[in-house]
Order: C-alpha cells, then structure tokens, then sequence
C-alpha cells in the first residue's frame, strides 16, 4: 500500500515523500516500514514501543491511531496510509540563514502589519520572516524571468537584492518583462528593477550592477550572498553562473522557458546534483535555437519565476519541501506539469569524486556547438547584405535556403526563400541545384554555418554562402517594389 509521510518526519526516512509498503494490516505495514527504515523507529515509537502521542495515523481520511483492533484488521485494497506528526510552524535548522542572523532583525508594527499574510502560516511565522529579511540573494537578469523574481522577493521581504544585467530596456521587452515600462525603455535594466523594488520596500537594500556576468566577475559578484537565482537567457552565462556557485558553496535556482514550456530546478544545494551533472554540455544548434529567442507566451515567465522566488523562499527559511535532485517540467500549452528525478553525477567534472574544474573560465559557445571554422575545413564563403540585395535587384538565378524556426519566418518573411530544417538538409539536398550559387540564411548568420557544414558532410557539391548577420542585417535594406524579398 502506499504510505505517506509527512515533511517533518521525512528526516527518519531519507527524506522520502511516500512509499510502496507490502502488509495486509497497518501494523505489517508500519513493521516493514521500520525494517527499511530502521532509523525511523525511534522518531515513530518511544522507549516502550508505544506510538509517540504526537503522531497520528490515518487511514485514507480516518483517524485510526487509538482503534487497536483496526490495526489488526486488514487493509481494504488500495488504501493510503499518512504518518501526521502534530506541526509547531515556524522555520527549522536547516534554512540558509543562521540563527545569529536571524535574531539580529527586529520589527516594528509597521513590519508587522506589511508581512501579517506570512506571518500567519504556521510554516513561516516570526521566525521565518525574520531569516526573509536577513537573507541576501543575487538575481542574474532582469527580464522575463527575473521581473517575477524581483518583484516577488521584494514583495516578501528578502533583506538585500542584487540584480545584475547588462541589457537596456526595449519596447519588445514589455510584453513579458513586467517590472518594466514604457518610460523605462532605454534604460539598463537593472536601475530600472532596482526602480521597481523600492517602490515595493524602501527598506531593502538593492544593488543594481549594470555588468555582463563572466569568467573573471562571476565570483565577486556573488561572494557573500547566500543564493543565487539563474535567470539568464544564454547557455555561457549559466555554466559560468553554475560554476561560480558550485565553487563557492552557493545554491542556484534554476528556471527556464521556452514558448509555452518552462523548468525549474535548484542546483548545488547539499549534495545535490549541479547543471553539468544533469547537462554536461549545451544543446547543439539546430536541435534548440540559439542565435534567437525562441519565444514564449507573456505569463510563462511569471508562472515559472514565481516557482524560482517559492523555492528561494523555502530555502531561506528551511521549509517544506526542494527541487534539489528533482526537474519541475510546466506545459501551460497542453496543460501539464511532472517532477522528474535528476542525480548527482559521481563523474562530474566540476562537483563529481574526481573534479577537474577548480576555476571559473569562459568558453567559446559557438566553437563548442560547431559554429565557428576550423582552420582544417574549408573555409565558409559569405555574403554581405548589401550583396545579397544586388544578387535579388539583378534577379540572378539562385537558391536561397531558409533554415529559421516557423515563428522566426512568421514574423519576418523571406520571399522565394524555401525553408528547410537543419535536420533535413542531408536528406533534401537533392532539391537544390548544384549548378548554381545556394544561399543559407537564419537570424543572425550563425545557424546558417552550422547548415553549411552539415550539406558538405552530406557529400553535397554546389557552390554555398553564408548570409553574414543574416535576415536581421537585412532588415534595413530597400528594395525595388519589384524585386523585393523581404
């Protein structure tokens, strides 16, 4: 039967949520259940066996602790069994913010009256309130995700926010990026964020750094805080994130989106895995799309940085239950949502038995995932915009090739271009016409090297070129009413 166990009792077992017992009665179950667990017996029974008095048992949604002889009898099929300790509230040993921290934060009535909705659940109260404004969190990126992320822990109180992004606000940022506005555009984000979070709580401390994260900043950006919250937008900066974190000791909570699709994960908390346990390397172009946005519906990003800012939050106070060692996956498209186990990975060359990474460095994305040149291959042949323009004005026979996602092409459309998935070029070479010039194009001229390759490799002959910069260099060249293709 399945047996439930309370959160905190879980410490007895292995911080497990529930089990599968074999027994046909509570009693066989309850014995089984301490011969896997046999550090549990003394958290269940006191010294003369007996049940402890603050612990209850029910059986399905009954209370069966005193029935004696129900315990005996058997268990009708498919019943649940729930181990229910009585439950104080307030916060546990194990939160991120030590004790000392803790009582050095004293609150007035005002205090009292802004925080009352937190300190009314059991789980949080003084206690844990307190170690929310003792805690001192860094918040990578202000856009999408970090927009609910900031707000969030403003609005709960987190003591010292440091928002650090480069960017400055655009007009395309609006539609997801809420902690912004109109007024804001051209702005760096992180003055804009940091803005927002004091007309929330003029009591907390913001630090706005208006820097790109890198190998030689990482580490001093994030020294003396107690978590990080990831909430970037490129592959480099979160395995340099990752690495700086892993290597001082600090916890990372993880989020990301894509159209309707958003994770959620917290990394190097413990002895739980880190992003290259679960991740050893990013994704390789053309499987993902990584020289643009991909996109995502507007609320993505608040549902799934709300989830980041509930898991920092339980962290800091050492409440409830964690995502270390577990992947929140969320479809808001289909309507789904699953918890998937991910392990610590004993090969880890960062966190495994036997590391290899004892610095934070930089890596060349595009040469790991193959989109620069290598001085054995021959060399990429590209052509400027300007070229191009000329090619299509002159009406020069050619074949323009588009390997750009569905929604890239929808939203900016390449006459007479046909479009062919990186996936399927091999397969499709055939359709092109070996005679004359073939063009690739993407976004941003990047993809389109990746392309290339893959036709050589398929044994592909005719003459090719790159688009440089790719359909968004375009974007400012005229054209004849004619001849126009974009």
């Amino acid at each position: 039967m399945k047996v439930i166990i309370s959160a905190t009792l879980r410490y007895f077992f292995g911080h497990t949520v529930e089990e599968e017992i074999q027994g046909d009665t509570i009693n066989e179950v309850l014995a089984n259940l301490i011969r896997k667990y046999p550090e549990a017996k003394k958290g269940l029974y006191d010294e003369s066996g007996q049940l402890r008095e603050f612990i209850r048992i029910f059986l399905n949604d009954s209370d069966v602790t005193e029935e004696a002889e129900r315990l005996k009898t058997r268990i009708p099929e498919g019943a649940t069994l729930q181990l229910l300790p009585l439950i104080a509230g307030g916060a546990p040993e194990d939160s991120l913010i030590s004790e000392e921290r803790r009582k050095a934060v004293n609150f007035d009535d005002r205090d009292i009256e802004r925080f009352n909705k937190h300190l009314l659940l059991r789980e949080i109260g003084v206690k844990g309130q307190k170690r929310i404004r003792a805690a001192k969190v860094v918040v990578v990126g202000a856009g999408a995700l970090g927009s609910a992320v900031i707000q969030y822990l403003a609005a709960a109180g987190v003591g010292t926010i440091k928002i650090i992004d480069f960017d400055e606000v655009s007009v395309g940022n609006l539609q997801s990026q809420v902690i912004h506005s109109l007024r804001d555009v051209k702005r760096p984000k992180a003055a804009s964020a940091k803005d927002t979070v004091r007309n929330i709580d003029r009591n907390i401390e913001v630090i706005a750094e208006n820097k790109k994260l890198d190998a030689e900043n990482a580490e001093e950006l994030i020294e003396g805080f107690d978590l990080v919250i990831d909430c970037t937008d490129n592959y480099p900066a979160r395995y340099i994130l990752n690495d700086a974190c892993i290597l001082n000791g600090i916890p990372v909570v993880y989020g990301a989106i894509y159209q309707f699709e958003g994770i959620v994960t917290v990394f190097g908390y413990r002895d739980g895995p880190c992003l290259r346990c679960v991740f050893p390397a990013p994704p390789s172009p053309g499987l993902v799309p990584t020289c643009a946005e991909g996109g995502t519906i507007s609320p993505l990003a608040g549902i799934v940085g709300s989830l980041q800012t509930s898991e920092a939050l339980k962290l800091i106070m050492g409440i409830g239950e964690h995502l270390s060692g577990r992947l929140l996956t969320v479809d808001t498209l289909g309507l789904h949502s699953g918890i998937r186990k991910i392990h610590h990975n004993c090969s880890c060359p960062l966190c495994g038995d036997n590391p290899v990474i004892s610095e934070v460095s930089d890596f060349d994305y595009e040469e790991l995932c193959g989109l620069k040149e290598n001085d054995e291959e021959t060399p990429i042949e590209g052509l400027t915009p300007e070229e191009l323009a000329h090619r299509i004005e002159n009406q020069d026979p050619m074949t323009i090739i588009d390997v750009r996602e569905p929604h890239e092409r929808a939203l900016q459309y390449f006459l007479g271009a046909i479009p062919i998935p990186i996936g399927q070029l091999a397969r499709r070479k055939k359709e092109l016409n070996p005679d004359v010039d073939t063009i690739i194009i993407c976004r941003e001229g990047k993809r389109s090297i990746l392309a290339i390759n893959t036709l050589r490799e398929a044994g592909y002959q005719g003459p090719l070129y790159n688009l440089k910069g790719g359909v968004n260099a375009m974007k400012d060249i005229v054209f004849s009413i004619e001849s126009g293709r974009l």
